[in-house]
């Protein structure tokens, strides 16, 4: 096959590589097949669905590397899924009884679309799955080509995630500056909340950066400038059960020492108790078109300083979230080389018709290349007993026995 025309898509939420990647693909296409036309859907399946769309022009392929040097999307996201009819309508994105994959499938067609590259988390690219599945059935071979994005880091079976890197060092400077606040007054809780609906990684990769910051610093004891005073005191993820009575009870000695506590708190920590409570208390907890709790509006952070405040006697209480902060950053040196080398194998494997997601294939001895859609799925847990997490709470004095083999 003899591709004329492909098209970009980014979706979901955002997260540090997406306009690198977007740069990324449309300089590898300008390099070694620049008669290929590139068209992009303007904020992902919605621009999709609605025939909003933009060429790729000569001036932006000559002017990509700009891309390099922003986070965000040039080109837009939203959170659709295809296969959520009722949404679609609802959203005005088709109309009464239209099926939301033929929408798509014809509007790719009628735009001459062979390749689809998308750039996003599972949920994005089992939807792409989905539609070119559809296409098959229907006569009309789409090859497409997924970018895994996400800062959770937790994609199944890829090693690394686009974006989760810069995220994680992101998250760390955050902190930086809120963990200042630790003397604004006596008795100070500071929870640090960080994403990650089902995966701890992000915030225990950002513990470690923003302990890493601190080795590099020079303390002042003697006015009160100590290093314990600055350090993580808790890192709370998902796939550690909290015991909040004895984790307030070591951090309730701290309090009395130092006068501060600061916790780096995973969103998903706790999630199912806490949805739990609300429905028992018979409130209706949000979800969003794939079926997810809406995080930002049942509070995690909002939840553990409560529990955490009244059993530490904190006098002020502080709740900060580093999402939006970390994850429209632009990608730092270490994720622009994992684009680098992920772009480029997705346009190669594009131009030869060979669908996947690109990415270190966990179970092919860490391998680049087009993993098939089956295998993708999400909510990989973050594995605790790697080295360094052992390492990290060790550091910070906070118990944890290692999951059996």
């Amino acid at each position: 096959m003899t591709v004329r025309r492909v098209a970009l898509l980014t979706a979901g939420g955002f997260a540090p590589c997406l306009s690198s990647a977007v740069g990324g693909l449309i300089e590898r296409y300008t390099e070694i097949a620049p008669e290929v036309e590139i068209i992009a859907y303007q904020h992902g399946y919605h621009g999709l669905l609605l025939g909003d769309k933009l060429v790729i022009d000569d001036e932006i392929r000559r002017n990509a590397a700009v891309l390099h040097q922003f986070g965000g999307s040039p080109i837009g996201n939203s959170r659709v899924k295809l296969t959520n009819r009722a949404d679609a309508e609802k959203r005005g994105l088709v109309k009464p009884g239209q099926d939301p994959l033929k929408v798509a499938a014809d509007q790719l067609k009628a735009d001459g679309v062979q390749v689809l590259h998308t750039i996003g988390g599972d949920d994005t690219n089992t939807t792409a799955a989905d539609l070119a599945a559809y296409l098959h059935e229907n006569g009309y071979e789409l090859t497409v080509v997924g970018l895994p994005k996400t800062i959770d880091n937790d994609v199944v079976p890829i090693r690394q995630s686009l974006g989760a890197w810069t995220a994680a060092e992101q998250t760390a400077r955050f902190a930086a500056n809120i963990i200042g606040e630790h003397r604004s007054g006596p008795r100070m809780l500071i929870v640090h909340e960080v994403m990650g609906r089902s995966c701890g990684w992000l915030t225990a990769a950002a513990a470690v950066k923003y302990r890493q910051w601190l080795d590099a610093q020079q303390w002042l004891p003697g006015i009160g400038l100590t290093r314990e005073r600055w350090d993580v005191h808790a890192v709370l993820i998902p796939e550690v059960p909290i015991d909040i009575d004895a984790e307030a009870a070591r951090l309730h000695t701290l309090m009395d020492t130092q006068g501060n506590v600061n916790i780096f708190l995973s969103e998903g920590a706790g999630l199912h108790e806490i949805v739990a409570q609300l429905e028992a208390a018979g409130e209706q907890v949000e979800r969003d078109a794939f079926g997810h709790v809406r995080l930002d509006s049942i509070n995690p952070g909002q939840w553990f300083a409560k529990q955490f405040a009244e059993k530490l006697g904190a006098e002020k209480v502080m709740v900060q979230k580093s999402g939006y902060f970390s994850r429209a950053a632009a990608a730092n040196a270490e994720d622009l080389r994992l684009i680098k080398s992920m772009t480029d194998l997705a346009v190669e494997c594009a131009l030869r018709g060979e669908s996947g997601v690109i990415g270190h294939d966990e179970e092919a001895g860490d391998r680049l290349r087009a993993i098939e859609f089956p295998r993708i799925a999400g909510h990989k847990p973050f594995d605790v007993n790697l080295p360094w997490f052992a390492e990290l709470l060790a550091g910070i004095g906070q118990p944890f026995t290692p999951a059996a083999a």
